[in-house]
């Protein structure tokens, strides 16, 4: 009950035309205060839970454009709402929170299907940075379906089909195949994919491009995706004739 009853607190009222919305997911209510504010005070509508399990039911049933989430939480952790919102369709973009700074954390929270993520303490600024970030580019993805020759995306549902027929793809596949049909027809650098796929500080010399790149051509006509020697990758129309 009290929980609600500080939702229903924390919820900023919309003023006529539609804001943002923001989704706060923190247990410490310093912290959680401090989020809301910034948000607020950034433009956007913003919602906050305290523990898991309510935050989990917010991201399940309302649409956000971004979502500041917290690991460490009680009744449920964020890994396991990170994943569960994945596995029913919820793509909005996910920012991390975490006390924990081991590499081995980063990398759960990203498998998990996080877009970004940050280490506590860190500066407001550097936050709303990144979830600007997070939310121009999902704002250029408007748009709810892609179609590349066979290949059709839906980015509401994360779907994808080849030539009518579903694929199953893991979080980073799909988020790389997206960006490539994005931006079909041009030559998109390795680095450009690095920077899409990690905005944290993962390893940048790191081959992790080279093996998404061999496993969508295992689950798609495998010609659709173009090696442009020492300039990167092209996603095309149409494979080349033999």
């Amino acid at each position: 009950m009290t929980g609600m009853s500080y939702l229903m607190g924390c919820r900023e009222p919309r003023e006529g035309v539609t804001k943002l919305r923001a989704l706060v997911v923190e247990d410490d209510p310093d912290l959680n205060r401090q989020l809301r504010q910034a948000l607020s005070d950034a433009g956007f509508a913003v919602d906050c839970a305290r523990d898991g399990e309510e935050g989990f039911f917010l991201g399940e049933t309302e649409p956000y454009d971004i979502v500041i989430l917290d690991l460490g939480l009680p009744k449920m952790d964020g890994i396991s709402i990170l994943e569960q919102w994945r596995r029913i369709g919820r793509n909005m973009p996910v920012i991390i929170l975490t006390a924990r700074d081991r590499w081995s954390d980063k990398v759960a929270g990203i498998d998990a299907g996080a877009d970004d993520y940050l280490a506590k303490p860190f500066h407001m600024e550097e936050l709303l940075a990144r979830v600007r970030a997070q939310v121009r580019r999902s704002a250029g993805h408007a748009k709810s379906e892609i179609e590349c020759g066979p290949l059709r995306l839906d980015t509401r549902t994360a779907r994808v089909t080849c030539n009518g027929q579903p694929i199953k793809l893991t979080s980073h596949e799909y988020r790389l195949l997206a960006y490539l049909m994005h931006h079909n027809e041009r030559v998109v650098s390795r680095t450009e994919l690095v920077e899409h796929l990690y905005d944290q500080d993962f390893d940048r010399d790191s081959n992790t491009i080279e093996v998404f790149i061999g496993r969508l051509r295992k689950k798609i006509p495998a010609d659709l995706i173009k090696t442009v020697r020492g300039l990167g990758y092209r996603l095309t129309q149409e494979p080349d004739e033999a």
